[in-house]
């Protein structure tokens, strides 16, 4: 998408203000991302990519992972990498989550973990204390400023959000504080119903999420791990229409076989037919998307000179370069060695050095 993904500027001062308790030098912090402290109280928004970076900052410096989140302890650089290594080749959305869930009971520092509970049409995604802590967890709870809830779940959110390829439109929002005066920056995170002063902090979410499969692969997940917390911070594939969960389901890896249409249909809970009529509501059919997605794939992996046009062929499933061949003109109008030779190629070249 093509627009300035933004975060309150309020989440900014939060974050210094949690990096000033800790006795972090906040001029530094800024001045180390290149923020003026002026934008901070001129602006209502402040760019999601540059608050991003601030974070990544104050994690470095205060070396936990887990800065600004309900943890119990630091969490070492890291740990949120090998816990996506632990998790991004599980078949479906519920393994994972149980998966991450069991890794906090392993790494260094995590004293909270993941928590998820599937019961019928619905399930929800709470924290509990690890098994071994040695803390009543919800003394530990009632001290938790607010601003550290809301990040927590908002993240977790996004993450499987992200595992999924598609944002994961919630039910429901509960929190154990008192309705806070920033309602609009709840409304703005969870887009769903909001209940205060409840038992538990948790997301509700339809179960049939939980039998998607993820779409992220090892090397989407290095991109991933580079920028975060970015994506964590901010919904960034917010777009609710049917194709994006399509391409998602279809996702990212062209040496196997593509899902067809019935199989699509079955994870979206849907009957072929309306699958296809749906998706003609928006000008658009499950062939014309696989074409795209391979299309984009193709042009991606042709964009990286390390890769011969037999490497990219073979990345793309085909057994002959030559069907590889008539595949790239069908969709750029060009064959891979024209691509390569083009103008718009070599331009590439140069700005990616």
């Amino acid at each position: 998408m093509n627009r300035t993904v933004t975060v309150p500027t309020g989440y900014v001062r939060n974050l210094l203000q949690q990096a000033q308790a800790q006795g972090f030098d906040t001029g530094e912090l800024l001045q180390a991302v290149g923020i003026d402290p002026k934008e901070i109280e001129a602006q209502t928004e402040f760019s999601a990519e540059r608050f991003g970076a601030l974070y990544q900052r104050v994690m470095y410096i205060a070396q936990d992972e887990y800065f600004g989140m309900l943890a119990g302890g630091k969490v070492p650089n890291g740990t949120f990498r090998m816990m996506c290594h632990a998790i991004i080749h599980c078949k479906t959305l519920e393994k994972a989550i149980y998966r991450a869930s069991a890794f906090h009971e392993i790494c260094r520092g995590a004293e909270i973990k993941p928590v998820l509970v599937r019961k019928g049409r619905y399930a929800k995604v709470t924290f509990s204390a690890i098994d071994n802590a040695d803390f009543d967890f919800d003394s530990f709870l009632a001290n938790e400023p607010p601003e550290r809830i809301r990040t927590s779940l908002s993240m977790w959110h996004h993450f499987i959000s992200w595992l999924l390829g598609t944002r994961i439109e919630l039910k429901a929002a509960y929190f154990t504080f008192a309705q806070p005066a920033d309602l609009e920056v709840y409304h703005k995170l969870f887009q769903s119903e909001l209940k205060f002063e409840q038992h538990e902090n948790a997301f509700v979410f339809p179960a049939r999420y939980l039998d998607q499969p993820l779409v992220q692969t090892e090397e989407s997940l290095r991109n991933f791990v580079k920028t975060a917390p970015f994506q964590l911070i901010a919904m960034v594939n917010d777009d609710p229409s049917l194709k994006s969960q399509v391409v998602a389901l279809i996702g990212k890896d062209f040496s196997r076989e593509l899902p067809g249409a019935e199989e699509v249909a079955k994870a979206l809970n849907l009957s072929v037919s309306t699958l296809r009529r749906r998706l003609l509501d928006e000008d658009t059919s499950y062939q014309a998307i696989k074409d795209e997605c391979r299309r984009a794939a193709a042009l991606h992996y042709m964009s990286s000179p390390q890769l011969s046009i037999n490497d990219v062929a073979e990345l793309m499933g085909f057994d002959e370069p030559s069907a590889f061949f008539r595949s790239f003109k069908r969709w750029t109008g060009m064959t891979p060695g024209e691509y390569r030779r083009s103008d718009a190629y070599q331009q590439q070249l140069m700005h990616s050095r």
